[in-house]
């Protein structure tokens, strides 16, 4: 089988356990992940090389160098015994620092856009040196890309927006795992509101606290469970704190995937009231809303970005304006009030998203795509080779 390197700078973290679900998946194509750090367990029997890799000694300097100038030698000692078909990097930060590599390998690079690298402000990545180099050379990779997938129709939009070409943009829903995922009994069900997401601001846990404080007032019996961890999570603590909230919510810290999924079982619903940052960042669809909803667990969400595409409003979830605790009060209240409402919007949930979001599928649909980017590349015969 054809390798494909997965490309992408921070390796396994564990708020992005989708990049490692699509490429365990594929079938005529054997992933080989490339990047600078490993930032968890990669998964059983993969074939893994990082900047790590080459020693411990002179690493901070490796990852630096690279960090400013794209420097591609230490990954083409890696790949030695490896002939890899094509890469595809994840966000468009590691894009434009996978161009370089894919264009001395002479194969095609696919890149694949998520959210904020395709909503933060121009301003906001060149304040940080991680970040920097990506406005600088996006023009670049605009027009030496082979192909750009985005995680939903709005994030196509926004990268059209930033210049990339309308040809060679298209949607591509990572999917869900819907095998793995089976709809749970009604018996399993707690009054918990679960919230999973990186404690930073585009998230709105802050707005989430003051709707359940309202909450919490009709419904003694329910409680707020927020799984994540991030630069907010000590605020947001003593925001529930000063809201008279601290036994009503528990704040879980970053879980694995498979204890996240056990926490959707017992939930109620799954809460995510995204916001619009002052620095552009928007939620680009939410995979934890598609997980949910696989579940059976029925979703609020805020309309905004790509949340839309993963709820349909009245059947499968609620969604509710941004930054409106009074509007997501009011809908998590209906929920927690009515066990009917809540298993007919999980059942129809489980329905739309084994319809529009099975990973199978969309992974079968995604190795197509890698046939006909090296069929344009070098002509039809590659794709039966």
């Amino acid at each position: 089988m054809r390798e494909v390197v997965i490309f992408r700078h921070n390796l396994f973290k564990i708020s992005e356990p989708f990049i490692t679900q699509q490429a365990q998946k594929l079938r005529r194509y054997t992933p080989v992940y490339l990047g600078r750090l490993r930032f968890g367990a990669s998964p059983e029997g993969a074939a893994v090389l990082s900047l790590q890799d080459l020693g411990a000694r002179g690493l901070l300097l490796r990852v630096g160098w690279h960090m400013i100038s794209r420097n591609i030698g230490p990954f083409l000692r890696l790949l030695r015994g490896h002939r890899p078909a094509l890469i595809h990097a994840h966000f468009g930060i590691e894009g434009v620092y996978a161009l370089p590599l894919a264009k001395r390998l002479d194969i095609p690079l696919i890149t694949m856009f998520h959210g904020y690298d395709a909503t933060l402000s121009t301003a906001a990545l060149l304040t940080s040196p991680a970040l920097a180099n990506y406005p600088l050379f996006r023009g670049q990779l605009a027009q030496g890309g082979d192909l750009f997938l985005c995680a939903s129709s709005f994030i196509r939009e926004r990268v059209l927006a930033l210049g990339f070409p309308e040809a060679r943009t298209r949607v591509h829903y990572i999917g869900v795992d819907c095998q793995a995922i089976q709809p749970r009994a009604a018996a399993e069900e707690t009054p918990v509101i679960l919230h999973v997401a990186r404690l930073v601001e585009v998230k709105g846990t802050q707005v989430l606290l003051q709707a359940f404080q309202s909450v919490a007032r009709h419904h003694a019996e329910a409680q707020l469970v927020i799984i994540g961890d991030g630069p907010l999570r000590r605020s947001l603590e003593a925001q529930a704190q000063a809201l008279g909230l601290a036994q009503r919510v528990r704040f879980l810290g970053a879980l694995p995937h498979v204890r996240v999924l056990a926490w959707m079982r017992k939930a109620a619903m799954l809460v995510l009231p995204s916001v619009r940052t002052a620095t552009g960042r928007v939620e680009g669809l939410g995979m934890v809303m598609l997980e949910a909803a696989a579940t059976g667990v029925p979703v609020i969400g805020s309309r905004l970005g790509g949340i839309p595409e993963g709820i349909r409003d009245g059947e499968t979830g609620f969604l509710v304006p941004e930054r409106d605790p009074a509007a997501l009060a009011e809908r998590m209240g209906q929920l927690l009030a009515d066990p009917a409402t809540r298993r007919r919007m999980g059942a129809q949930a489980r329905a739309f998203v084994a319809r529009n979001f099975d990973i199978d599928r969309q992974t079968e649909i995604l190795e197509q795509l890698y046939d006909e980017v090296l069929a344009r590349r070098h002509g039809s015969d590659a794709v039966s080779a």
